[in-house]
Parts: structure tokens; sequence; C-alpha cells
């Protein structure tokens, strides 16, 4: 099962459970972009989160 990028940034501790759901919630209201580019336009990672995301998965 691939692990979608809002699931792992909570599990890394980069994001809270109602951030991510903010963002899912934007995302559902129509805004088009990808989630990271939500969550750090909302200042609630920053790239260094996505690269630790990314670690974690060894990519």
């Amino acid at each position: 099962m691939v692990e979608r990028i809002g699931d792992g940034l909570v599990r890394i501790g980069a994001m809270t459970v109602e951030q991510r759901e903010k963002v899912l919630g934007m995302q559902n209201d129509g805004d088009e972009r990808m989630f990271g580019e939500i969550a750090i336009d909302l200042s609630f990672i920053d790239d260094n989160a996505i690269f630790n995301f990314l670690a974690s998965k060894g990519l």
C-alpha cells in the first residue's frame, strides 16, 4: 500500500492530523495544487519536512 504524503507527514510528526485535514479539505473544495504546495503555503511545513518524509521512505 502506498502511503499518502499527508499521512506520512503526520507519521513523522511534521504535521498534525488537523493540519492534514485542512489541506485535504481545500483540495476537496477545488484547490488543484499538490498537497505539499498547499501545506507549505499555509506554513504548516517547509521543504525540510518534504525531504524528511522522502528520507523516511528511503527515497
